[in-house]
């Protein structure tokens, strides 16, 4: 059994939790903050169960917020500029919740809540609910959007607005990633300061925390060394290293992807008295983007976090996808993007036979090589030569192979890389898939026509050898440790070094944050020189994350691996 940890928390000391159904309404109940309750919630809760549990407070009006909004239509017509006919891309929405609400619906709501007698409870439930009136107790019903991902794939919830259950997954994700929660973050940043309770309904069981709490998880994991939650899916080209490694459910065939820094869907857990309480870890950069990105990389990226660790197994398996990302004027004209999704490979393992396909050919035909993809496409019976246009180069453990956009690419089988890339995690052209179906039976979608646009065909075989293969260089050492610079490609704005090691090495996050993963050894630690933070001890093959508040901090080999050599990947946003 690995010693991969699949659930790391923060601990919260003197922390406040409620658990069960029971408990929670009592709660509720007796904590009357003026007459008025609201119920904010996002997409992927069973809303009909949680009406159903709130009706059960003592109340004089109840309101469902769904139940003001527009007609299904008119929010179809209203999400389709945004959602497009594509069935995997849009543009990101600038819509506000407010734009959901039928105004006569409304007014009538917000009149019989004046009406109300002030002694007695109004319950206003649903997304949006802290707009519809000032409110006296809210309460705010999160959910990760991992498991959102899972409930789409059941056909268990709705869209925001449009009952959506049995389109194909690709369709419900694309609503949800271009409209549905652009709308909801849009509306949470500006209340979850007021926020009295989060509720968490992941699991059966519900959990309750109170805002106090809320605050202390936060500020705790905004200035200490934290993982999030890793989530695993299989693919159709997945593997089975991380089945073993991380000590998986051994009933599935195997395990693709590992998602072990996209805040944007991993959860974050907070330990209260020895139980878990779940939610969005993009809940923390909302709350404390300066403190954990750094000042210089919030100015540049937002609320966004714009690093991206995940590791991709295909031991045993299969190619990826021969793929390519668009380049940044592409991504801003056609999908509203203000970066792109620009990459490594860092080889984490590799089998004797494992290979890397990266860039086009020198003096290849390059509409002789789109005209076969297309070939391919239509007829499953006539296959892509990839060996015919593209560079395959040997694997190995500890190789790296930038890939900047616009550049071929896919890892091949009998190798599990770790993938370092800009945040956006949707915008791969994939342009052969090797004739194989995905998990669901129906051929992959393949968009040669958009890939055809963004190909930078200069990036042949000199400019690959030369510019995008193990361009390692030491730009530091000391007792019992080098560092060595390993990219990305000048063209990205990821920096990323290797350590190795035997003894402690010193860290300094720069203003930026800081992203690592140990890609050697059983066991590292990382602590303060001053004891700011609790020490953190990290296992092999996991990626945690160093807000910049953090400055100064250590690394040295720990347990089972002390005195011994370890190494770890660390990625930075260059300044």
């Amino acid at each position: 059994m690995g010693t991969y940890d699949k659930f790391p928390s923060t601990k919260i000391e003197d922390g406040r939790l409620i658990k069960g159904w029971d408990n929670i309404l009592t709660e509720l109940t007796t904590d009357r903050r003026g007459n008025i309750t609201a119920v904010e919630c996002y997409t992927g809760i069973y809303s009909k169960n949680l009406i159903q549990i709130f009706k059960t407070l003592p109340h004089a009006i109840f309101i469902d917020t769904t139940e003001l909004f527009k007609s299904e239509e008119e929010i179809v017509a209203m999400t389709s500029p945004f959602l497009k006919d594509d069935v995997l891309f849009g543009y990101f929405s600038n819509l506000s919740l407010s734009d959901y609400f039928d105004r006569d619906k409304l007014r009538k709501a917000q009149q019989e809540i004046i009406a109300s007698d002030p002694k007695s409870r109004v319950i206003v439930f649903g997304p949006g609910s802290s707009a519809v009136v000032d409110t006296g107790l809210l309460v705010y019903a999160d959910m990760p959007r991992w498991e959102i991902q899972q409930r789409m794939r059941r056909r268990e919830v709705s869209a925001l607005g449009v009952d959506n259950r049995q389109e194909p997954f690709s369709l419900q994700y694309k609503r949800g990633m271009f409209n549905d929660w652009k709308v909801l973050d849009r509306e949470k940043k500006k209340i979850m300061h007021k926020v009295d309770y989060w509720l968490d309904t992941v699991k059966e069981e519900p959990k309750l925390i109170d805002r106090n709490t809320f605050i202390k998880g936060i500020e705790k994991t905004a200035n200490k060394p934290f993982r999030v939650v890793p989530f695993f899916d299989p693919a159709p080209w997945g593997g089975q290293w991380m089945n073993e490694v991380c000590d998986l459910d051994h009933s599935v065939d195997n395990f693709g992807w590992c998602f072990d820094c996209v805040p944007e869907e991993n959860s974050l857990l907070f330990t209260i008295d020895g139980v878990n309480f779940e939610m969005p870890s993009v809940n923390l950069i909302y709350m404390k983007s300066r403190e954990v990105l750094g000042e210089p990389v919030e100015a540049r990226f937002g609320q966004d976090f714009p690093i991206r660790f995940d590791l991709l197994d295909t031991m045993q398996g299969g190619n990826l996808s021969l793929q390519v990302h668009p380049y940044l004027d592409y991504a801003k004209d056609n999908f509203g993007l203000h970066y792109t999704q620009e990459e490594s490979y860092y080889v984490l393992d590799a089998g004797e036979d494992a290979t890397v396909y990266l860039g086009v050919k020198t003096n290849i035909d390059s509409q002789a090589m789109m005209t076969e993809l297309r070939k391919a496409e239509k007829d499953e019976t006539t296959p892509f030569d990839a060996e015919k246009y593209i560079n395959i180069l040997p694997a190995a453990k500890h190789d790296h192979y930038l890939i900047p956009a616009g550049t071929i690419h896919c890892s091949g089988k009998n190798s599990l890389v770790l993938e370092i890339s800009a945040t956006p995690n949707l915008y791969t052209f994939k342009l052969w898939d090797w004739g194989r179906l995905g998990l669901d039976g129906k051929p992959r979608p393949i968009n040669i026509d958009r890939g055809e646009r963004v190909i930078r065909w200069e990036r042949d075989t000199s400019y690959v050898t030369d510019e995008l293969v193990n361009r390692f260089e030491q730009v530091s050492s000391g007792d019992g440790w080098t560092e060595e610079r390993t990219g990305l490609h000048e063209t990205q704005f990821i920096e990323t070094r290797r350590h190795t090691f035997t003894k402690a090495v010193k860290h300094d996050t720069g203003s930026s944050v800081n992203v690592l993963n140990l890609v050697e050894g059983e066991e590292i630690i990382v602590e303060s020189p001053d004891g700011a933070f609790e020490p953190l001890v990290v296992h092999y093959a996991e990626t945690f994350i160093v807000p910049a508040s953090v400055g100064e901090y250590s690394i040295r080999p720990f347990g089972r691996s002390a005195g011994k050599k370890c190494m770890t990947i660390k990625a930075t946003v260059r300044h």
